[in-house]
């Protein structure tokens, strides 16, 4: 589920491979041209967490809007780092 606060959407529960395509689909509601992305509500990821967040900035950078994404667990940092894609992910300020 994801929650709307302000410009920041806050993405809670899990980020597994079971319902990655919710939370797709619920991106695609986004508002805005410069918002943030909270995994501080996170309890869980897997790997499908990364391409979600890379999907993400890849629609958002054909769309001329800027996203950011807060929070990142270091589960999913460390995914991130492994598959040598932690630079592509704009990370906003806490």
């Amino acid at each position: 589920m994801i929650a709307r606060e302000a410009n920041r959407y806050f993405i809670e529960g899990p980020v597994t491979l079971h319902n990655v395509a919710q939370f797709l689909a619920e991106g695609a509601t986004f508002e805005g041209t410069d918002l943030v992305v909270d995994f501080g509500r996170v309890t869980t990821v897997d790997s499908s967490a990364v391409s979600l967040i890379l999907e993400w900035v890849r629609r958002f950078n054909n769309n001329s809007k800027k996203i950011y994404f807060a929070h990142l667990t270091q589960s999913l940092r460390s995914l991130a780092e492994l598959y040598g894609v932690i630079d592509l992910i704009p990370i906003a300020a806490d």
